[in-house]
């Protein structure tokens, strides 16, 4: 349905060749001249709606969820019901052994082998004996393999988490007492108890806070932090246990004359066998070296102290014997001080958790939950809190390590937690020959790939407002610590999400030659406005903290406009503001009050506002304001070349207005030329608009030509 704002019949030639009523900014179309205006009417709210909507709004909302849940809820099936308690069903009950059994075996074997060596090497990291590794990676993985939806992720022991460790548990209490691995211990259940909190409420969307940049400035930083740390076992001498750079550098400067060559040559050795297999490695042949070498590092290193006895290189020592024991978590005196620890463990563990599992379940062209992912997650750290592990979370070096083997399903996980078990049962005497200089070599050739200068590269090329964010969170990471340099960096990138809301994006728009199509004049140059009216796009929710900004520039937008490009009458100012909010979802009534002041500004210099394309909560919100009726309803349309149309048909007649003091008689026949040529152009703009006809070229349109101006 379309409404004419002004008729073309015979019945009304007298009156439209007759003088036209004096000219109201607030009044309806004039019917001088013009040709009829068809435009699709927009269809306001009726007051019993406003006001029931108005009054229900909150509680229908709640309604709707709740139907929606008990709907999901009656619609699923038994099958379904044991999938979303024990995830590992998706896979067991699908599972093909003649095809998955073999690869899945293969997987799970190679990356066991990585797994015993890292996780002796990331409990050293964490200031623990190596033996809390060996638990760390043995009973969470059990437990992921139930409740965890990836089917590649290979969890346990990481360098990040375990230098978050370190860094707070040694501020407390020195790792060499018993009460630092307790802590470690509490830290594993509260880390399970938060992420199982958040699995549970789907708060896994708050992470999105943490940008993909903070994130790579955070770890490159922590890698040199991690690197220097193990500096200790290479050079043959203590240094101080810190997570910012220049108290290690000038801890590792101050004992160089303690310096001792035969493991600093030994770790040398080893930590570039380890790069030189990692290289070879990234070819499909030879990609079993990649995972070969950490247990490569191990054995050459246990022979050689096996056969030549030297003294200046520290072994690993004792590691008692056999599967851990359950034993409840102690020390609940000291949850209120490892909170933002447990935090910032629980946001790092998701982050390269939940990334990793999402991508790897693309790749292999399954489904993944983030919040049953990080309910699986929280079960399998709760549950290895109880058998003495510290926070555990997704590797990305084993995880891809696993998922390049080929696995398949959980089962891979399994075979590694049995690999674990056997290490456990009988091995550990083999272990206490294992230079310390040979884990140090791992942690280092492992935390290398964390330095992400890769991004910064790309940073610099497509934005560098995110890479001013990543050099500020690695500097900050660097020099300051970890906790400070996420709070930092995590405060930046909230600052700049919040200068982009208070600063949207506003468009002045322009009409394609041949169309009905209106676009950002900066984007299409060929765009041409229309002189007396203004065309505004709001790109962005308006609410109190832009509403400012927005008032400010369509105060610019009334003299900054480029005459050069525009058509129409001649006239000497602006007398119409159209705002397209089309891209605005939400007004919040800091937004409706200072539209109303803004209409109130507009209405004492003569300039009335048109707004278009509303979506129907927006609308409802004005109605209820009553900024709808202080606009006047007349003045809210459907598309934005309905308001241009009925906005020029105003412009038009402030131009034809002194032509009409002669004799109506006198003009009648170029009246009824002007009435002919009128039907011949609302024909021609009617086929436009339908897409029936289509212009050739934008260059030959006439602008004379144009539907929406009469020829003189």
């Amino acid at each position: 349905m379309e409404t004419s704002y002004a008729s073309p019949s015979s019945q009304d030639l007298v009156l439209a060749a007759a003088d036209p009523p004096p000219f109201s900014i607030t009044s309806s179309v004039s019917t001088s001249t013009t040709r009829s205006v068809k435009i699709i009417p927009l269809q306001h709210p009726s007051e019993a709606t406003t006001s029931s909507s108005s009054s229900s709004a909150t509680q229908s909302a709640v309604n709707s969820i709740v139907t929606k849940w008990l709907t999901k809820v009656k619609r699923m099936t038994p099958t379904e019901w044991i999938e979303m308690f024990l995830p590992c069903y998706r896979w067991i009950r699908t599972y093909k052994w003649r095809e998955y059994f073999q690869i899945d075996l293969m997987a799970g074997l190679t990356v066991g082998i990585m797994l015993v060596p890292q996780s002796m090497s990331y409990a050293k990291l964490a200031g623990l004996q190596p033996i809390y590794g060996l638990y760390s990676g043995f009973v969470p993985i059990f437990v992921y393999a139930i409740f965890g939806s990836s089917r590649q992720l290979a969890i346990g022991p990481v360098a990040l988490v375990s230098l978050l460790v370190s860094n707070v548990l040694g501020r407390i209490v020195d790792s060499s007492e018993e009460l630092y691995t307790e802590l470690a211990i509490l830290l594993a259940l509260m880390v399970g108890i938060l992420e199982c909190i958040m699995g549970l409420l789907r708060l896994g969307w708050l992470i999105r806070f943490i940008s993909h940049s903070v994130i790579s400035g955070f770890t490159t930083a922590s890698a040199f932090v991690i690197a220097l740390s193990q500096a200790k076992y290479f050079l043959g001498y203590d240094i101080e246990r810190s997570s910012k750079i220049i108290p290690l550098v000038k801890s590792i400067i101050s004992g160089a004359d303690k310096f001792s060559w035969p493991p600093f040559v030994m770790g040398s050795v080893t930590l570039a066998i380890l790069l030189i297999m990692k290289q070879l490695g990234k070819g499909k042949r030879l990609r079993f070296l990649r995972a070969a070498g950490p247990l490569t590092a191990v054995v050459l290193g246990t022979t050689f102290v096996k056969i030549c006895h030297p003294a200046s290189i520290s072994l690993v020592g004792d590691i008692p014997q056999g599967l851990p024991r359950f034993s409840i978590p102690k020390n609940f005196g000291y949850v209120t001080s490892l909170i933002p620890t447990a935090i910032l463990i629980t946001g790092v563990a998701i982050l390269e958790s939940v990334g990793i599992a999402k991508a790897l379940a693309a790749k292999n062209g399954y489904e993944l939950d983030s919040n049953q992912e990080l309910f699986g997650l929280g079960v399998a750290n709760i549950a290895g809190s109880f058998f003495s592990t510290y926070p555990t979370t997704g590797s990305f070096s084993r995880s891809a390590v696993n998922n390049e083997s080929g696995a398949k399903t959980g089962l891979s996980g399994l075979v590694m937690g049995i690999i674990m078990g056997c290490a456990l049962l009988f091995m550990t005497p083999l272990f206490e020959f294992i230079p310390q200089c040979s884990l140090a070599a791992i942690v280092i050739s492992a935390v290398i790939g964390l330095v992400d200068y890769d991004e910064a590269i790309f940073l610099w090329r497509v934005d560098k407002k995110d890479l001013l964010l990543w050099m500020i969170t690695c500097t900050t990471t660097l020099f300051l610590g970890i906790e400070i340099g996420v709070l930092i960096g995590v405060g930046v990138s909230l600052a700049f999400v919040i200068h982009e809301s208070a600063n949207p994006h506003i468009a002045v728009l322009g009409r394609l030659p041949g169309t009905t199509v209106y676009r950002n004049i900066k984007q299409y140059p060929e765009a041409y406005t229309y002189k007396g009216i203004v065309i505004v796009r709001v790109d962005a929710p308006i609410y109190f903290a832009n509403i400012s900004y927005i008032k400010d520039r369509l105060r610019e937008y009334e003299f900054e406009i480029d005459d050069s490009t525009s058509r129409g009458p001649e006239v000497a100012r602006i007398y119409f503001v159209i705002i397209e909010m089309a891209p605005v979802t939400y007004i919040d009534s800091s937004a409706v009050q200072a539209l109303k002041d803004l209409h109130q500004e507009y209405k004492s210099r003569d300039i009335q506002i048109a707004i278009s394309n509303l979506n129907r909560d927006v609308l409802l919100t004005l109605t209820r304001s009553g900024v709808v009726d202080l606009i006047g309803k007349e003045w809210y349309f459907v598309r934005v070349h309905d308001a241009v149309q009925v906005c020029l048909q105003h412009v038009q007649s402030l131009t034809e207005a002194p032509k009409t003091s002669e004799s109506p008689l006198d003009n009648r026949p170029s009246f009824l030329r002007r009435l002919l040529k009128q039907r011949t152009e609302e024909v021609s703009n009617t086929d436009l608009e339908s897409g029936q006809k289509q212009n050739s070229s934008y260059k030959d349109a006439d602008p004379q030509l144009e539907p929406l101006l009469l020829r003189k």
